[in-house]
């Protein structure tokens, strides 16, 4: 199984990366890719980008160099927190399809989080 963890880590790293990104540092850019981004103060947006950023390295580094493994857990367990919310916050909007793609992400970070788990203890 540590090739699909590393395929779903790469995915995620990617994904986390890029919409992190054009939220903290490219926030026009995220207007138009993100609907919601119109109606939400922009601090907050570019909070959550940073967050996303942090969280996106927090997957890979720490396992891939072996320097404190055990922050790869807990990089998913934040990020799945992030995603819990933004669920959240998309049904309240009636945005099914954005929180549709928030489970997605949901899903695949608690399936990172229980293989990289044996690494905290």
């Amino acid at each position: 199984m540590h090739g699909l963890e590393w395929v779903f880590t790469i995915v995620l790293v990617a994904i986390f990366l890029v919409t992190g990104v054009n939220k903290a540092f490219r926030y026009e850019k995220a207007k138009d890719l993100f609907p919601w981004v119109k109606h939400t103060p922009r601090a907050l947006v570019q909070g959550i980008g940073i967050a996303e950023i942090l969280g996106a390295l927090g997957l890979l580094l720490p396992v891939a160099t072996g320097f404190f493994p055990w922050l790869t857990p807990v990089a998913a367990a934040a990020l799945a927190l992030l995603m819990l919310f933004a669920t959240v916050f998309h049904f309240r909007r009636g945005e099914k399809s954005e929180a549709s793609l928030n489970i997605l992400l949901l899903a695949i970070l608690a399936f990172i989080i229980y293989i990289r788990w044996p690494l905290i203890s």
